[in-house]
C-alpha cells in the first residue's frame, strides 16, 4: 500500500494539531498503516493539493479541496472522538 499523506491542521499549526497528530500515529502503527503525517496551519493547505491524500483539521474550513476533508474538533471537545478516528481509518484504509 502506498504511504498516504496526511495533512494534519489548526489555526496556527502548533497545539490542537499537536493532539491530532499523536492519534493518527498511534492509530496507523495499530493497523499497520503507512502514512506520512505534515502538521501545518489551515491556511497552508494549499500548498499540498497536488501531494495529499486527506486533510485532518480542527479549524473552519469552506473550502473544497481534491482530498477528503475530516473535521476533527470531536478533539477538542471530548464529543464523538471515536467516530471521528474511524472515520479517519477508514479514509486511511483505502
Amino acid at each position: 500500500m502506498k504511504k498516504k499523506q496526511v495533512l494534519v491542521a489548526c489555526g496556527a499549526g502548533i497545539a490542537t494539531s499537536t493532539v491530532v497528530n499523536g492519534a493518527i500515529e498511534e492509530m496507523a502503527k495499530e493497523h499497520d498503516i503507512k502514512v506520512d503525517l505534515v502538521q501545518i496551519k489551515i491556511a497552508e493547505v494549499e500548498s499540498y493539493v497536488d501531494t495529499a491524500d486527506l486533510l485532518v483539521t480542527t479549524a473552519m474550513t469552506k473550502k473544497e479541496y481534491p482530498f477528503p476533508v475530516i473535521n476533527a474538533r470531536s478533539f477538542l471537545t471530548g464529543i464523538g472522538v471515536e467516530e471521528t478516528k474511524q472515520k479517519i481509518l477508514e479514509e486511511l484504509k483505502k
